[in-house]
């Protein structure tokens, strides 16, 4: 293209972009100076857009929704701070997690000492026992103590009164053999095998007789004579009277409450016994000295010492 022609062009160019800046400079000032926009055949004239710069990066256009663009009466979600734990921060929109309710299944817990325990129909039932958490035993408070006669005390009967033949003529025979010095002449009236005659309450292994003269103090049974005849001279009392266990037995001490007695019949235990072995009597809780018992056919049910 020849030089003339091209600066021909040029010049047109820059003629046709000067007209458009113009117009378009001239059409963005229209307006009032009150900052209002005329009108002119029915169309509002806005401002245009600045031109892009060359180079320059457009911004990207958003999406219209009310998600990205709430409307002003709805509130901002809060945005946690950039260093927070989002598990610890109360920003999320999830609900606290509802009460766990009791599972039917699930055994309930045992009550502490001293406290309630629920019962089943929900209501309070007797605090718990307090004996674990003190650490005490009931049982271990209760002592085992012989057991005092219950009822009535027996009557107390003296000499032969009241007695049945056989009974009375065993005591009588009885009576004359300890006051012989001869324990020899029990035999007789020492009966053998399981329903025998009673001489202790371990047994006897061997010969009776043998077994009440080493149990006597002096090794030849004298003593225990001694001890026999007095107790045949005490009063007696009538065990289980119209039975088959009915029995009489001597001293009458062995049927009363050993710390209940008066004085005149201390006075009558302590020719059988000490003053000192009536205490451990009182503490251990009963007679356990010698006894006699014959049944009413005239046997020698016992003959023993203990309770």
């Amino acid at each position: 293209m020849p030089f003339s022609r091209r600066i021909a062009v040029y010049a047109l160019a820059a003629s046709a972009l000067l007209a458009g800046a113009t117009a378009s400079s001239a059409f963005s000032k229209l307006g009032r100076e009150d900052g209002s926009l005329p009108t002119e055949d029915g169309v509002i004239a806005t401002p245009l857009p600045p031109l892009a710069q060359p180079g320059s990066k457009q911004p990207e256009a958003k999406p219209q929704n009310d998600a990205a663009n709430p409307r002003a009466d709805q509130p901002a979600a809060q945005s946690a701070p950039a260093n927070s734990d989002p598990t610890t921060t109360g920003a999320t929109s999830e609900p606290p997690p509802a009460a766990a309710t009791p599972d039917a299944s699930t055994p309930p817990t045992a009550a502490q000492p001293g406290e309630t325990a629920p019962s089943e129909d929900g209501e309070d039932a007797a605090p718990a026992d307090e004996g674990a958490e003190k650490g005490t035993d009931p049982a271990a408070s209760q002592q085992a103590t012989p057991q005092e006669p219950v009822g009535p005390p027996p009557d107390v009967v003296y000499g032969e009164e009241g007695l049945p033949g056989p009974v009375r003529d065993l005591r009588a025979k009885l009576i004359e053999i300890a006051k012989s010095g001869d324990i020899e002449k029990l035999r007789p009236y020492i009966e053998a095998g399981d329903d025998g005659t009673v001489l202790s309450f371990g047994g006897v292994q061997g010969d009776p007789i043998e077994y009440l003269k080493s149990s006597s103090g002096d090794g030849e049974g004298v003593e225990t004579l001694a001890i026999l005849l007095e107790v045949l001279e005490a009063g007696h009392i009538r065990n289980e009277p119209n039975t088959e266990n009915e029995i009489y037995v001597w001293p009458y001490f062995s049927g009363l409450a050993i710390d209940k007695l008066t004085k005149p019949q201390k006075v009558e235990l302590f020719e059988l016994v000490t003053a000192g072995d009536y205490q451990e009597m009182v503490g251990f809780g009963a007679y356990n000295f010698y006894r006699v018992g014959i049944s009413p056919d005239g046997k020698l049910q016992f003959f023993v010492a203990g309770d």
